[in-house]
Order: C-alpha cells, then structure tokens, then sequence
C-alpha cells in the first residue's frame, strides 16, 4: 500500500514569509526604472531589516529550539527545522544582496559620478589624501588590542564594525605577535567623503574599512601584517523586563537597555576573503557555527552606504521630489489657530499620508497648545523620534498649564531610550505620564483635545493607522481622521481613562478595542459574511494590513471562502494564510504592494448586507495586536469619507499592475502580469491626492 501523502500545512513559517517579503524589496533595486541611488536605499533598507530579523526572530528560533526542541508549530515545522530554512533562504537572500549591489548597483553610481573608492583602487593623490586623514581623524581614536593572556578578547557591541589582523613578530617587551583585534569607535563616521578634486568624480567615498584596510599596519610597528579583515556579530536584541515583578517599569527597562548590546551571539559577519582558520576562530569566541556566519563581499553593514542616499544631492538620482498637499479646508490660511476647530466641528475630515500631508495634525495639536480655551490634551505616544515637533508641543502646552496626559509605550522596540527621555522631559513641566498596561504595549493611535465652549467641554480627536511621527509620515501610507464627533471622542476618552486609571472593563459604543473586543468583532463580521454567502446573499471581504498571522482570524477566512465569500488581502508584509488552495482558499487573493512608499495603513471592510462597514486601526492581523496590545479600530461613518477609503485602499490597490505581488499556493509571490496601460498605486494617489 503506497504511503499517504502528508497534508500540506494550513499556514506558512511566520520567518519564512518574512524573508519573502525581503526578496520584494530588494527586487525593486533590480528594476530599471528604480533611480540609481533609490536602488541603493532598497539594498541599504533589505540590510537594515535583516539586522532586526536576527536580531529578534533568529534569536527567538534559537530560543525555540532550546526550550521546545519537538514542538510542531502550526507551520508542520518544529523550530530546528524552521531554524534551517531559514538559514539557508538568509545564505540565499544575503548572497543575492551583494551580488545586486557590486555588479548592478555600485556600477551605475558610478556611471552617474557617484564613486566607492576602494583601497586597492587608488592612485598616488588619492593614497596620500587618505594616508593624511587616517592620521589626522582615524589613527588617533584607534585602540589596537593584541589578544594574550593580559589582553583577552575584548568585548563586542551589538552591531559593531571590527577588525581582526594576524600578525608575526616579536614585540618591544619579547611577546611573539599573533592576533589583535581593532575596533572602530562609534565616534568615527562609516563612511567619508573625498573632496572632488581627489575622487576624480563629483562624489566620491571612502568607507571606514578601506583606511583600516590601507593603513592598520601603522598601529603595529615592527610587526609582520599578514592581513586586515573586517567582521561583526549580531546579538540577541529582544528585552526582557519581568512584567509580574516589575515595580517600576522604566527603572527596570534602564537597566535591561544597558545589556541590549550584549546578548548572546546569533550571526557572525566576516570579510568574503577571511582566511578560514581566522573564522574558525571567531565562530569559537561567539559560540556560532558555520551556517551562522556570512562571507560579505562589500561592507559588513551595509545599512551605512544610505548615508550615500542622504548626502548626495542629484534629482536624476533620486525618485521625483514630493510633498504631500494640504488638502482643503485646511489649505486655507485660518485667521486664528482655533479655526480649526471649526473645520473638525463641521464634519469628520479624512487625512491620507503621504500623499495628503500631516501638517492639519500638527496645526490641530498646535492649535490645543495654545488656545486658550483648551484646557486638557491627551495622547498616546508609540514612536515619535528624538526631534519631534509634536512633543515639544506637548511640553509647550503643559508649561502653559493646560492639563497634559501622555500615554508613552517604553517597550515600542528600539525607541525605547528615545521615550524615557521624552517621558523625563513630559515629566519635568508637569504632564501627566503614564506608561500604559504592563503586560500590554498601547499601540493605539490617539490624541484628544477638551476644549471649553459656551460653558461646557467639547472632545475633538485624532485617530490614526500611523505613528506620530513627522518623517515616516512622509514615507508610510496611512490614514489618519480628525473628528469632533461625540460617540467616538466619548469612546476615546474611555480608553484614556481605563489606560491611566483603574477600573472594570469600559464599555465602548463604536471603537473596537484590543485586548477586549477587536477579535471578537473581527471574527463574528467575517462569520456574518460567510452567513450572507451560504444563504445566496452578496458578500465580501477586503483587508489591508502589514501582518497576517493570528489562527483563528486565519480559519474563519477560510471558511468563509469554503461558503463563497470573495476575499481581498493587501498585506504587505508576513502572511501565513496559504491562498488560492482548492477546497481551503480559492476564493482568497493576497498581494503585497512594495514600491516608493512603505504600505503601513490597516482597514478592514465588510459588505455587511450592503452597509459596508469600514474599520481604520492600529492593528495587524497578529496575535499580538489582538491580545498582548492596546489598540483600537474605528469606524469611518461619513459615506462620503467611506467610499474615499474603500476606493483608495482597496478599489486602485487592486489595479497596480506594476509594484503589487501576487501570493501563489505555495507561498512564493509574482509580479501581476499586465493587463492594459500600466497603473501604479502609489503614483495614481501621488497625481489625484497630491495635486488639491
């Protein structure tokens, strides 16, 4: 009897997907349309995420196998496994990286004046231009460590840029030379600049690398060099602050932050042509083994060549310059600040950054600062940035003494110091801090203003997909909705109040809370689709999100499909449901846009028996935003504003014929084909949104 098939898995590897996800960013550096220097940003932002990637979920892998080496996962795979798949998609993705960067990349930008010099490269003007500034800004920082039994190995940063150089010799005090090690300062820039004259080209660099490369043996007079080869290990990054014993949550998350730098070792990074007993012993330091380590034909981090995208100044280089329009009535010049209070009083008013600019939030939270009438601001705080205009306006206000209540998420992932030194500020003038539900992250986007009208107080509040954050608004899509209506400042105003006080559950009318209610709700709205559809009746889904992964949202998608239900997924990034499977997901598309700007807004639309009920949120698809965080989804009531949503989110997302990707069966994605004039989301919203 022939041995049965075993069943395909329900749900894709959650790490899998997200190396998927990387291939489409880096496919937009492969495209010849993508400028020259936008190609560089695409191969820089690909390094920067897989940094985050070992450092969060590789090291969660290792983790995983420690702790659970026999648990099968919902993906059919135990960790080990899902720790060699991954592995060998990263060999693959990295090992594409460079490839893309030398011989595609790094050619055109030279082709169009933008130069890499490297050492072995240089002529006489350019080797003594750069043997003048290693002395003069390099040399003197530099701490060569050569490894004895007084000089062991020295300790590592997270991330760091070293470097190992074999020696032989005998030194001044009769020690016999072997290894030292160099570690370059965190004061010393990455990469520098070679005046033009020098270069040859309008915009020459030399990276930190090939100085130490030229020039290392200076530090080692007398001894035989027989080598310089850079290397960097990735740590372990993930917190861990004891949520049941924590007393203080920001004390505690100090101390945790100190050691961030120094967790286990999870990948070793080592110059392409390090001589193999060399990496055999940094694999033994680091307690790493081959598979974990990666042979870089260019700079380890290569994350630090953006720095090339932000100095060099050329537009033919570049994606068109933009900024998002002002849209009307906020366009107008008000003849006081108030005024736009006046604005939100008449009706809801829908914001889409960054095609829409996020200066009406920034004028209504300027507004409340100084208005006299307003008497309290509240708000949440997830990720703003170290210069964020938005929270000296926070500080403006409570110096003013107006009532100030800031909700700031110390655990937001590596903004952490940045949000204790603004608590610390928020603090110091007299604000109202909290730090949210321990246990819980508030991930909600909210801000609230009370201002006092004709003897009584009126709510007027901003909700948002997006953080408030002035840069990324200019480079994520997200929705963003200032309203004065009750119902909803009401509700937000109780979510303020369960998050800084104590109390039962509150009871909300019209926003979707997490960890309460947002999942129920998810659940029983496709449940009513799948209804509608056994029953002959009309329906759909559509959802736009940057993660898919929560089972039990998962399952009833599909169930809904088995019943009929035509199902729209735009996610951009992590997807574990498997689409497009007969007799599980036929009736289930997934696309992913990747293009000039990062898909980051969350909508959910029902058909709802033809009410079409449209949520905005802060929440992803992911166990995570619906039990482990504070977020919430909220209703866009107006039918105007709605069908805008509808249309923008989900009606033009669904015809790009050029940036958006396709889920196929198996898990790999495809570009759409064609069909027709070529239409591009993010370019029809720039034209239609940018230009009122």
């Amino acid at each position: 009897m022939p041995a049965r098939k075993k069943p395909e898995p329900l749900y894709f590897n959650r790490e899998l997907s997200l190396l998927k996800f990387n291939e489409r960013v880096l496919a937009m550096a492969e495209l010849a349309d993508t400028p020259a220097l936008e190609k560089l940003r695409y191969v820089c932002i690909v390094g920067s995420n897989i940094d985050e990637f070992f450092e969060i979920r590789v090291s969660s892998l290792k983790a995983q196998i420690a702790q659970y080496p026999n648990v099968v996962g919902p993906d059919g795979m135990t960790a080990e496994w899902a720790f060699e798949q991954v592995q060998q998609a990263v060999h693959a993705l990295v090992a594409r990286q460079y490839a893309l960067l030398n011989d595609k990349v790094l050619p055109e930008l030279k082709a169009s004046g933008v130069v890499l010099h490297h050492a072995s490269e240089w002529n006489k003007a350019q080797t003594d231009w750069a043997r003048e500034v290693f002395h003069r800004d390099v040399m003197p920082l530099l701490t060569p460590i050569g490894l004895d039994p007084a000089h062991p190995f020295p300790r590592v940063y997270n991330k760091s840029l070293n470097f190992i150089v074999p020696l032989s010799g005998v030194d001044a005090f009769g020690r016999k030379a072997t290894i030292a090690i160099v570690q370059a300062p965190r004061a010393l820039p990455r990469l520098i600049k070679m005046p033009a004259s020098v270069s040859g080209y309008p915009h020459g660099f030399i990276l930190l690398t090939g100085f130490l490369r030229a020039f290392v043996g200076e530090l080692f007079p007398g001894m035989h060099m027989e080598g310089c080869y850079q290397w960097r290990v990735t740590r372990n990054s993930d917190l861990f602050v004891d949520e049941e014993e924590v007393t203080n949550l920001r004390q505690a998350l100090q101390g945790e932050l100190s050691q961030r730098n120094f967790g286990s070792a999870v990948r070793l990074e080592i110059d392409h042509n390090t001589p193999e007993h060399i990496e055999a012993f940094l694999q033994k330091e680091f307690a790493l083994t081959p598979a974990d380590t990666y042979r870089v034909n260019g700079p380890a981090n290569v994350a630090r060549l953006m720095q090339i995208c932000n100095l060099v100044k050329e537009p033919d280089l570049l994606f068109p310059d933009f900024q998002g329009a002002i849209p009307a009535p906020f366009n107008s010049a008000p003849a006081k600040p108030s005024a736009i209070f006046e604005i939100i009083s008449k009706g809801d008013r829908l914001l889409h950054h960054p095609y829409e600019s996020f200066q009406p939030v920034v004028d209504f939270l300027t507004a409340a600062s100084i208005d006299p009438d307003v008497v309290a601001i509240k708000q949440t705080i997830y990720r703003t940035g170290e210069d964020s205009e938005l929270m000296r306006l926070l500080l403006a206000a409570a110096k003013s003494g107006k009532e100030v209540t800031v909700v700031v998420e110390l655990m937001a992932r590596f903004d952490e110091q940045t949000n204790i030194n603004w608590a610390s500020r928020l603090e110091e003038v007299g604000a109202h801090v909290v730090y949210g539900v321990v246990g819980h992250k508030t991930h909600a986007k909210m801000a609230l203003v009370l201002r006092r009208e004709k003897g009584r107080i009126k709510r007027y509040g901003h909700l948002g997909t997006g953080n408030y954050h002035l840069r990324t608004a200019r480079l994520y899509t997200d929705f963003g909705l200032l309203t004065a209506d009750p119902k909803l400042c009401e509700d937000m105003d109780q979510v303020f109040s369960q998050l800084t006080g104590l109390g039962e559950r509150r009871k909300l009318r019209h926003l979707l809370q997490a960890p309460f209610t947002l999942h129920s709700n998810v659940v029983a709205m496709i449940r009513a689709e799948a209804r509608a559809a056994r029953a002959g009746q009309p329906a759909r889904i559509r959802a736009k999100m940057n993660s898919l992964l929560e089972p039990i949202v998962i399952q009833e998608l599909y169930k809904a499909s088995q019943a009929g239900v035509k199902i729209d997924l735009v996610v951009r990034g992590v997807c574990a449901l498997r689409s497009a499977v007969p007799g599980l997901s036929e009736n289930i598309t997934v696309r992913s846009i990747v293009g000039r700007f990062l898909e980051h807004s969350r909508v959910f639309y029902f058909y709802a028996g033809g009410e079409e009920k449209v949520y905005l949120s802060s929440a992803d698809w992911m166990d995570r935003n619906f039990f482990r965080r504070v977020e919430v989804a909220f209703p866009v009531n107006d039918k105007n504003l709605k069908k805008r949503v509808i249309d923008e989110a989900f009606t033009q997302a669904l015809r790009d014929n050029l940036r958006a990707w396709v889920q196929q069966a198996d898990g790999t994605y495809s570009l759409v084909r064609r069909r027709g004039a070529v239409f591009s989301l993010h370019q029809h919203l720039i034209e239609r949104l940018g230009a009122s």
